[in-house]
């Protein structure tokens, strides 16, 4: 009898289990101040990503290391820190940690609040060109590092065979170190996020537009 061609054997389902595992998790935020119709939004978000990281646990195994952008803390303090900004991404730590699993430090404080402070001066709008570039420039250094640290640090707790979940938003630029498998967390809920946010900024943009016409006009 012939060989089969292309076949591909699947692995044994403990080999699949083995070895460290990230669950990402895109973070969402939402506040007192938002509309109704968003904030149902982030909290049908959150429920969807609970159900997604007990299904991927379930198959794999439970989650002992969990990382969070903006806690450089962890235990205790880290999980408080974790309530103190952003009640949807607490609710999901606060069943793993009950369930044993460890909140880890995932930032370095200084290298947080440099990035953060720098931050701030380019926000508040900067006049002179030279000033400028030398905050951008802090401000990128500053970033790199934060990055290379977030790294490190998930290399050095996320111990072999664990599996861990990272709290952070789109669009980071972190370098997962090498051996880490992720795990992409994106819910239905996510996608009608981003599409609400581009209704409304556009939405908004249009608003400006007219009122700008109507400004013209009457000059």
């Amino acid at each position: 009898m012939p060989e089969e061609l292309g076949k591909i054997e699947k692995p044994p389902v403990e080999e699949f289990k083995r070895g460290r595992k990230l669950l990402f998790v895109p973070l969402v935020y939402g506040s007192k101040d938002s509309p109704n119709e968003y904030s149902e939004k982030v909290k049908k978000y959150w429920e969807e990503v609970e159900e997604q990281l007990s299904d991927l646990e379930l198959k794999l195994r439970q989650a002992r290391r969990i990382y969070h952008e903006l806690v450089p803390s962890a235990g205790k303090e880290g999980v408080k820190a974790v309530k103190d900004l952003n009640d949807g991404s607490h609710q999901v730590v606060k069943t793993r940690v009950e369930k044993g699993a460890e909140l880890e430090a995932a930032e370095d404080n200084e290298l947080l609040t440099e990035f953060m402070d720098w931050s701030r001066c380019l926000a508040i709008g900067l006049q002179n060109q030279k000033v400028f570039s030398t905050v951008y420039q802090s401000y990128v250094e500053a970033g790199k590092k934060r990055n290379e640290s977030i790294a490190r640090r998930l290399d050095e707790t996320l111990k072999a065979d664990e599996i861990g979940i990272l709290f952070m938003q789109e669009g980071h630029q972190v370098q997962f170190p090498p051996g880490i498998e992720v795990f992409y967390v994106a819910p239905p809920a996510l996608d009608e996020i981003k599409r609400w946010l581009r209704d409304r900024e556009a939405k908004q943009a249009e608003e400006a537009k007219s009122e700008a016409r109507k400004k013209g006009e009457k000059q």
